[in-house]
């Protein structure tokens, strides 16, 4: 079950954000965002095995918490507006992922734009996954199961992966997780108005700058692009979970409304008093620690095919 309103420290932790101005509100500085979203902020829980690794050319890194099935794998797509960001940033929530659902977790370096504009993050995360269902954090075996998660850029771009394996013939995973995914370039959503000065993490102001920087010559009406317009047919079981107060949130539920017209199993979780990616906030809040356990219940669910 999911929470019908924030909690205490929910509530609070979301004020002290709006102490200091959203990113973009007063202006856009990559450099200052490409330092904060490069850092590298470690796993917060114990004995967790971390190993760096090219993944068909993709530099990346395991995660593997203590006693996780490394036969079950998750991609996990960092976030950073498509031109920003990196695995390491990510190495605390894929542990916290690890150990809800059980499993190893790949962070992918994809490429970034301007440098590398659409569609070179995509092709490196697709390459990651096919590497990923071949090669596990020990040695060169095949994955029992597969699963691609995401938040924000890394969200979209893993709809899009989705997309693409289909449309190419290729296997898909077992399931996929966006989180507050950023997957309508066309800014189009309702919520870029009305959550405007209430997301405490990013103003309407920045995305613009993203979409320039990452699309290149592409056509953001392309759903590789903006796949909360794709054809769904044929995906797997998806779970999308996004905040209450966040400017992108239509993104997720274009993205469910697409996914449900085309028979998928998709269940849409939008947590009331929230933010972009409260997941990946330490300490974690309630919320947070609730979200990552339906990550983990949801994998386990279509292990033992009760989504489909």
């Amino acid at each position: 079950m999911m929470r019908e309103q924030a909690s205490r420290k929910g509530r609070e932790y979301f004020d002290k954000l709006h102490e200091t101005p959203s990113f973009g509100k007063h202006g856009f500085n990559l450099d200052d965002l490409r330092r904060c979203m490069g850092s590298r902020r470690e796993p917060t829980i114990p004995n967790v095995r971390l190993t760096k690794v090219d993944a068909a050319g993709v530099p990346s890194e395991w995660v593997v918490a203590d006693g996780a099935d490394s036969g079950v794998r998750m991609l996990y797509l960092h976030g950073g507006g498509y031109i920003s960001g990196s695995g390491a940033y990510y190495l605390a929530l894929a542990a916290r992922i690890s150990v809800a659902a059980n499993c190893a977790v790949l962070l992918p370096d994809y490429r970034l734009g301007p440098e590398h504009p659409f569609p070179k993050g995509l092709d490196d995360s697709v390459h990651a996954f096919e590497w990923m269902r071949e090669t596990g954090p020990e040695d060169h075996s095949t994955a029992g199961a597969c699963f691609i998660c995401g938040d924000s850029a890394g969200g979209g771009m893993a709809l899009a992966a989705l997309l693409k394996l289909r449309d190419e013939g290729k296997p898909l995973p077992d399931g996929a997780i966006p989180i507050s995914p950023y997957a309508d370039l066309t800014l189009s959503g309702e919520s870029l108005v009305t959550e405007g000065e209430l997301d405490p993490i990013m103003h309407p102001n920045c995305l613009p700058d993203f979409v320039s920087r990452y699309v290149g010559d592409a056509d953001v009406h392309d759903p590789l692009v903006s796949p909360a317009f794709g054809d769904y047919t044929g995906l797997p079981p998806i779970l999308i979970q996004v905040g209450e107060h966040e400017i992108i949130r239509d993104d997720s539920v274009k993205a469910a409304e697409r996914a449900t017209l085309a028979g998928v199993d998709v269940t849409l979780e939008i947590w009331p008093g929230m933010f972009h990616v409260f997941q990946s906030h330490e300490p974690l809040l309630p919320e947070g620690r609730e979200a990552i356990e339906h990550i983990g219940e949801f994998v386990k669910r279509c292990l033992r095919g009760e989504v489909a």
